[in-house]
């Protein structure tokens, strides 16, 4: 009999241009960046890489990815824009794509936060932008997970 395989999840940073991808560990305790992948013209092009890129690593990494956290942009006073629409139109249609649960979470100021970490890390302006959403996307995926760890310590 197999024993089951381990289980991560995997966050996106999404974004018009590029897409950061991060997963975290066996535990879900601690968020690593996986990589950035160029968004193709059309959405459903991206969508359809981005489950390509997720089972990949699904099978190269011999786990099974349980859920998919989504950063939404919202704006500071936290209602939603232009850029959150779009997310959730990406949302909808990997909703459809996969069977893999994905759950939206508010991802203010992580590219801020990202920036500047970089910034202080000495990545000039060309080597931050080549690295700045697979950065956010760890930021979000560790908010995620450290809210999920208190959220289990508190029931």
């Amino acid at each position: 009999m197999s024993r089951p395989l381990p289980k991560r999840i995997v966050s996106l940073d999404y974004g018009l241009a590029r897409i950061g991808i991060a997963i975290s560990d066996e535990s879900q305790t601690i968020a690593s960046s996986l990589k950035t992948v160029a968004a193709e013209k059309k959405v459903e092009r991206t969508v359809a890489k981005l489950v390509e890129e997720i089972n990949a690593h699904q099978q190269r990494l011999a786990c099974e990815i349980e859920e998919i956290v989504v950063g939404l942009p919202l704006l500071m006073s936290g209602k939603k824009g232009f850029q959150a629409d779009e997310v959730l139109h990406f949302v909808e249609l990997f909703k459809a794509a996969t069977p893999i649960p994905i759950v939206t979470w508010d991802e203010r100021l992580t590219t801020v936060q990202a920036e500047r970490a970089l910034r202080e890390g000495s990545f000039n302006r060309k080597k931050r932008s080549k690295v700045i959403d697979a950065v956010a996307a760890v930021l979000i995926l560790q908010n995620y997970l450290d809210h999920k760890k208190n959220q289990t310590s508190k029931n």
